[in-house]
């Protein structure tokens, strides 16, 4: 068994703590602009990236070949970053149970930290700025060597955000990490399971204390389901062991 080299965290939900904001900023937006959806549907979404979600609601609910349907995507979109700028910007923004511990742990172990995220960069970075880790990432958002993460991806960053493999796939050329089998990808929605199946991953793993339930995950393909993320020291640590052996 290959030891593990790079551990790619989702953001909001995983690492970083959501208290559903996300959804009741889609919900106002669509209030806003007409879109009629239910907070099931958004939820189920979460994860996409962000003016994918608009994408997909406005076809499901107009068709593809409405002739004005990039106009109301266009316009449900930008009242929502408006919506999710001001809500980050206003209100404080805290780590998730373990994250601090795990992230000092991979350090300990000179396992490579990356986040994704379905978030668009400039609000990525608000979270990232408040949070502090943004310190020591250059102008590609990658680490000098004196920062908490590694890596920072968004979707602006790939040609297709999740469920789509390239954000894990952006993280592991960016830091140099050819073997799929050494990466673990974790988050809390099925589309970050999704992400990291398709990306070929060691494990691709859900947290249950985020967006969604054990059994709302459990219903997607996935490599294990953990109620936080210091569950994850001892699933690295087996491997390890393992792989000084073979």
């Amino acid at each position: 068994m290959k030891p593990i080299e790079l551990v790619v965290f989702d953001m909001a939900g995983t690492t970083v703590t959501d208290r559903h904001e996300v959804e009741v900023c889609f919900m106002q937006a669509a209030a806003r602009t007409g879109l009629s959806v239910t907070p099931e549907r958004v939820l189920a979404l979460q994860g996409y990236a962000k003016r994918q979600v608009f994408e997909m609601l406005w076809v499901e609910l107009l068709g593809e070949k409405h002739p004005e349907l990039s106009e109301y995507i266009d316009i449900s979109y930008t009242e929502f970053c408006s919506i999710l700028e001001d809500h980050y910007l206003e209100h404080d923004i805290f780590p998730t149970e373990g994250c601090l511990e795990i992230f000092e742990y991979l350090k300990t172990q000179d396992i490579k930290i990356a986040l994704t995220t379905g978030f668009y960069r400039k609000v990525a970075n608000i979270i990232l700025g408040k949070l502090g880790w943004l310190k020591g990432l250059d102008q590609h958002y990658k680490s000098d060597g004196t920062g908490i993460i590694n890596v920072s991806i968004t979707p602006d960053d790939v040609l297709k955000g999740r469920p789509e493999p390239y954000m894990i796939q952006k993280a592991m050329e960016v830091l140099g990490v050819k073997d799929p089998q050494r990466v673990i990808n974790i988050g809390d929605t099925p589309s970050d399971l999704k992400s990291g199946l398709r990306a070929g991953v060691r494990l691709s793993l859900g947290v249950t204390n985020g967006t969604h339930t054990r059994s709302q995950l459990n219903i997607h393909r996935n490599d294990g389901l953990l109620p936080n993320l210091l569950a994850l020291k001892p699933i690295i640590e087996e491997i390890s062991e393992k792989s000084l052996v073979s």
